[in-house]
C-alpha cells in the first residue's frame, strides 16, 4: 500500500481507519503523477471528483479507472488457459448454444468487407467455479473492425 509522507498509508487517518475519500496530493501520490497531470484530468473531464467545501476529494475507484491495463500476447494466451474468476487452470472447451450458433457481430466494421461480418466465437466454463469464458476469433474480428490509423 502507498504512504504518505508521514508514513500513513494513503486513505487512512491517523488512527489507521479507512477513509473513504483521498486528496488530491494523495491521488497524485497513489497514481505516481503530478498535481498538473490530476487537475489537468478533472479539467478534461476524465476523473471523477468530490468538492468539500473548498476541498477537492477523490474515491480510490474512481483513481483506479485512470490506470489501463494492455495486455500482451503472452498473457492473452495465459489468460485464455485460466478461469479469470477463480485462477483454476483446468477450463473444459464448449459452445454457447440457443435455436441456432451464437456469433458476435461488431457494430461497426469496414464499408467494404468481401467476409460475412460475424465473428465466430468459443466458450470454456471452469469446472470449479462455473465462470464461462467466451473468446472470439480476433484475426478476424480485427479484418473487420477499423483501427484508429483507419478512422
Amino acid at each position: 500500500m502507498a504512504k504518505e509522507d508521514s508514513g500513513i498509508p494513503i486513505g487512512t487517518d491517523a488512527l489507521g481507519q479507512k477513509r473513504d475519500w483521498v486528496s488530491v496530493r494523495e491521488a497524485c501520490e497513489y497514481l505516481d503523477v503530478s498535481e498538473q497531470t490530476i487537475f489537468r484530468w478533472l479539467k478534461e473531464g476524465r476523473l471523477t471528483y468530490f468538492k468539500v467545501g473548498d476541498s477537492t476529494r477523490f474515491k480510490k475507484e474512481d483513481l483506479d479507472v485512470m490506470v489501463k491495463k494492455f495486455t500482451g500476447d503472452k498473457d492473452a494466451e495465459k489468460y485464455g488457459a485460466k478461469c479469470v474468476s477463480c485462477g483454476n487452470s483446468q477450463l473444459i472447451p464448449g459452445q454457447i448454444a440457443g435455436t441456432g450458433k451464437v456469433y458476435f457481430k461488431p457494430l461497426k466494421t469496414k464499408f467494404f468487407v468481401l467476409a460475412e461480418s460475424v465473428v465466430n466465437i468459443e466458450a470454456r466454463t471452469c469446472p470449479k467455479c462455473g465462470f464461462v469464458q467466451i473468446f472470439a476469433d480476433t484475426e478476424k474480428l480485427n479484418k473487420l473492425t477499423k483501427t484508429k490509423k483507419e478512422e
